[in-house]
């Protein structure tokens, strides 16, 4: 644990160092610590020089993260299958889009309509990912949805693909680039050439995929 002070605040930073790291990465974990992710051989002094020409981008971050908690009311706008839509909030009911769904009078709008589409995804993503799985010949062990704080999707060695319940919230291209993208890690458990040469063949628009999420993906994770 490293403290780092800027602008007259005060951060813990947790260092992680990772053997497949090729840069040095910073996140905002919580309002008062960091984590630095440091390549294998790289320097700790290098990567707290490099949080501190961050300090913008840290407060940024920060209020993002405090949008991203607040409670959801009437006209909160969010993404919902690539649409931006206004929440209508009636009469211990809140409609997202198509969706329709009870709170209770009084009840707690955000944690009701995540919950509602958290099922939606595990209802939705994982099959969609089997029939991928099924048209390419690949085989996958167990797929779920879980509410990850990090990262789309993960593939382990033993060929268990998670999901993020938020891929609900984008259109549906991009959000079947990601299923393909982590079934691409079963033939290529890596960010090799070899990899995204696979990615290309069964998602020729990747990198129209990938500049949505470079533009938008912040706003929903």
């Amino acid at each position: 644990m490293q403290l780092l002070t800027l602008d007259g605040e005060t951060f813990e930073v947790v260092i992680a160092r990772h053997r497949a790291a090729r840069r040095y990465v910073l996140r905002v974990v919580e309002a008062g610590t960091l984590r630095l992710t440091v390549p294998r051989g790289a320097s700790i002094a290098a990567g707290l020089r490099f949080a501190e020409r961050q300090s913008t981008w840290i407060a940024r971050e920060r209020r993002r993260r405090k949008d991203q908690s607040a409670p959801w009311h009437d006209g909160t706008e969010l993404l919902f299958r690539g649409e931006r839509e206004r929440l209508q909030v009636r009469n211990g009911r809140v409609r997202c889009g198509a969706e329709d769904v009870a709170i209770g009078r009084g009840g707690d709008v955000r944690r009701a309509l995540e919950a509602h589409l958290i099922a939606l995804a595990a209802a939705e993503l994982p099959p969609r990912l089997m029939a991928f799985a099924s048209r390419h010949r690949l085989n996958v062990a167990h797929a779920s949805v879980r509410d990850q704080r990090s990262r789309w999707g993960a593939c382990s060695p033993r060929g268990v693909i998670t999901l993020n319940w938020r891929l609900i919230q984008m259109p549906a291209s991009v959000s079947d680039y990601i299923l393909l993208h982590e079934l691409m890690h079963l033939r290529q458990p890596n960010h090799s050439r070899r990899f995204w040469r696979e990615v290309a063949a069964v998602c020729p628009n990747w990198r129209e995929e990938e500049r949505w999420l470079r533009r938008y993906g912040r706003e929903i994770l």
